[in-house]
C-alpha cells in the first residue's frame, strides 16, 4: 500500500525532532518534507502535494491559520500548538485532528489513526481548507494583518491599511489603500476579528473604517450613504446607521 506523504510544518526544532521520532516507527507514514516556518510550507506544499501536513499556528513569517487561508491544495490537517486558547471542540470537527504540546506518543497515534482512516477511505477528501477556517476559535486579539496571494506572491496586508470590506458572493474584497484584493472569507469573520474601535458593519455588505468617512447624507426615507474621504459612496442600512450614530455620538 502507498505510503501517506506527510509534511512536518514546525518552527521549533525540538518539536520537529521529537515529532519525527514519533512518526519514525509508522509505517504507513513518508516524511517527505519538513519546513520552519508558513512560508516555506506554503511552498513545500505546492510543490510536493503531501496528503498529510502536521502544521504549528504560531510560527513567524506566516501564521498555521494564514497558510491556510491562502492555500491551493487539500491536503489533510493535523494542527499542533502549545496555546489552548484554541482548543475548543468545534475545532476538530474539520481538521483531522488537534494536538496540544506536549502531546504524547499515543496521544499521536490516536490522531493519526484517525488521519489514515480518512485519507484511505477519501472521507472530507472535498473539504476546502476555509471550512476549517469557519471553526476557528475567536481570536484572542484582533486581526492585525490580511494574508492575500496574487500570482505566486503572498502579501500581508496590514489592517492599518485597509479602507472598507466589501461582501462579493462567497468572497470578499478587501479594499487597501495601494490596491483592492479577493478572499474567500465571511463577512462574519471581518466583523468579529477586526478592531471594534475602528470598523463598524454599516451594511451587509460592507464594512468600513470610521476614519475613512468623510460624511452621511440621506439617501432614502429609511436609508443613508456614506461619502468615504475617496469620494466613493456606500449604502448604510438603517441598523448601521444607528450604530454610526452611537459609535460617533451625533
Amino acid at each position: 500500500m502507498e505510503k501517506i506523504k506527510t509534511i512536518i510544518i514546525e518552527d521549533e526544532a525540538p518539536a520537529r525532532e521529537i515529532l519525527k521520532h514519533y512518526l519514525r516507527g509508522n509505517e504507513e507514514i513518508k516524511i517527505i518534507a519538513e519546513c520552519q516556518d508558513g512560508y516555506a510550507g506554503l511552498k513545500a506544499i505546492a510543490r510536493l502535494k503531501p496528503d498529510l501536513v502536521f502544521l504549528d499556528i504560531q510560527m513567524p513569517k506566516l501564521t498555521g491559520f494564514e497558510l491556510l487561508e491562502v492555500l491551493d491544495e487539500k491536503p489533510g490537517i493535523i494542527f499542533t500548538t502549545a496555546y489552548d486558547q484554541y482548543a475548543i471542540r468545534a475545532f476538530e470537527l474539520n481538521a483531522v485532528d488537534y494536538l496540544l504540546k506536549p502531546y504524547s506518543h499515543e496521544r499521536l497515534n490516536e490522531a493519526l489513526k484517525k488521519a489514515i482512516e480518512k485519507l484511505r477511505s477519501g472521507a472530507d477528501r472535498d473539504k476546502k481548507p476555509e471550512e476549517i477556517l469557519e471553526k476557528r476559535p475567536e481570536a484572542s486579539t484582533p486581526l492585525n494583518r490580511v494574508v492575500v496571494r496574487k500570482g505566486n506572491a503572498i502579501n500581508l496586508i496590514p489592517v492599518e491599511q485597509l479602507r472598507f470590506v466589501e461582501a462579493c458572493d462567497d468572497y470578499v474584497m478587501i479594499h487597501h489603500s495601494t490596491g483592492k484584493a479577493l478572499k474567500q472569507q465571511t463577512m462574519k469573520f471581518y466583523e468579529e476579528n477586526l478592531p471594534r474601535s475602528e470598523f463598524i458593519r454599516i451594511h451587509r455588505s460592507y464594512i468600513v473604517r470610521v476614519m475613512e468617512i468623510a460624511r452621511i447624507e440621506p439617501y432614502t426615507k429609511d436609508n443613508h450613504v456614506a461619502i468615504l474621504k475617496s469620494g466613493e459612496r456606500l449604502p448604510v442600512s438603517r441598523s448601521g446607521y444607528q450604530q454610526l450614530r452611537k459609535e460617533l455620538n451625533f
